[in-house]
């Protein structure tokens, strides 16, 4: 089922979705040699709190699997949903995916960026800048009347064109007062043109984009997915209405 929101709806999400850039902010500008994974979640879950939000992760179940953490934190061929640890030491040349929501006075806002620590390697400096840049093309893509699939298409195309490739395992989403809400947003084309944008849908559009091949396995953890090929993976995401001026990003600083 489509959920619709209404102007003052949409300002509540972004009211959520600010908290979420703001702590992401926070927590990119931590990201450092020598920090653990589980230092930077309880950074985040504490600005969280101080703000009267909640995390929108911790807790979260899926077929009786219950995330223990208020981020994900992936580093370098790990692709979503990692699991911070106090043995994850991040080290310079890493790249880290951050990916964090929360729910606001009952509504959710979510997104993702992938930050370096110290200098990287120019392939994951270019797989970086390639995957902000499908997330771009696949915002510029949200307008009224088109549809889901025109967003997969544009996503696609830009990974594809600089020789990466898109995961298909995972995919974006509507969000509102849930955290996932139909419909789902593939970043690569299903053969299906999906669900037709109408204002006041809102979607967290989110790709995926590995240096090597598509596939992914997930680790004993039972929510860590990494790449099948060991190679660097990156995820940007931001949480986006559709509106009758174009795409409002409620997930920008």
């Amino acid at each position: 089922m489509i959920l619709l929101k209404s102007r003052q709806e949409i300002e509540q999400m972004r009211a959520a979705s600010t908290i979420v850039a703001q702590i992401l902010d926070e927590v990119a500008s931590r990201v450092r040699p020598g920090v653990t994974t589980a230092e930077l979640d309880a950074l985040a879950e504490e600005l969280t709190l101080e703000k009267g939000a909640r995390p929108a992760f911790k807790g979260y179940t899926v077929a009786g699997r219950v995330y223990p953490a208020s981020i994900c934190i992936s580093i370098n061929d790990e692709v979503v949903h990692g699991v911070p640890t106090t043995k994850a030491v991040l080290r310079a040349g890493d790249i880290v995916g951050l990916d964090f929501g929360v729910c606001y006075r009952g509504y959710f806002g979510d997104a993702a960026r992938t930050v370096p620590v110290g200098r990287v390697a120019p392939e994951a400096e270019r797989l970086m800048e390639v995957t902000a840049a499908a997330l771009h093309a696949g915002i510029e893509a949200v307008r009224p009347g088109a549809h889901v699939g025109d967003i997969s298409a544009a996503i696609q195309d830009a990974v594809e064109a600089a020789g990466f490739s898109v995961v298909r395992e995972f995919v974006g989403h509507g969000i509102g007062r849930n955290l996932h809400e139909d419909p789902q947003v593939p970043n690569y084309r299903t053969g299906a043109r999906g669900v037709r944008l109408q204002e006041g849908l809102v979607l967290a559009i989110e790709p995926m984009v590995n240096a090597g091949g598509p596939e992914v396995y997930v680790k004993e953890d039972g929510w860590t997915a990494a790449t099948r090929d060991g190679r660097l993976s990156a995820h940007f995401e931001h949480s986006v209405a559709v509106t009758g001026n174009g795409p409002y990003i409620l997930t920008l600083p």
